[in-house]
């Protein structure tokens, strides 16, 4: 069983929309070809807009096909998790 994480650090393409979905795009499919269990995405907590540009995203239906559940870190509201199902023979 893989228990591999991949983390998307969104700072440095925040102001950047196309690069962000292209950012979001790329660590999906990282994630589906490494069988990662786990995507953290580090939007920064600032005004809150790249959150929600973020989870704009992950609603979309052709994403949210890709992914088992979303998490938002407790401690830090400037972290997402998204969790991916375990393949079988994994």
């Amino acid at each position: 069983m893989s228990s591999r994480s991949i983390t998307l650090d969104l700072h440095p393409i925040y102001n950047k929309g196309n690069l962000i979905d292209a950012a979001l795009a790329e660590a999906f499919d990282e994630a589906e070809a490494t069988r990662a269990r786990q995507l953290e995405i580090i939007c920064g907590k600032g005004s809150g807009a790249l959150k929600k540009r973020v989870l704009r995203y992950l609603e979309r239906k052709d994403v949210k096909a890709r992914y088992h559940r979303i998490d938002k870190d407790a401690r830090n509201h400037g972290r997402l998790f998204v969790y991916f199902r375990p393949q079988r023979g994994q």
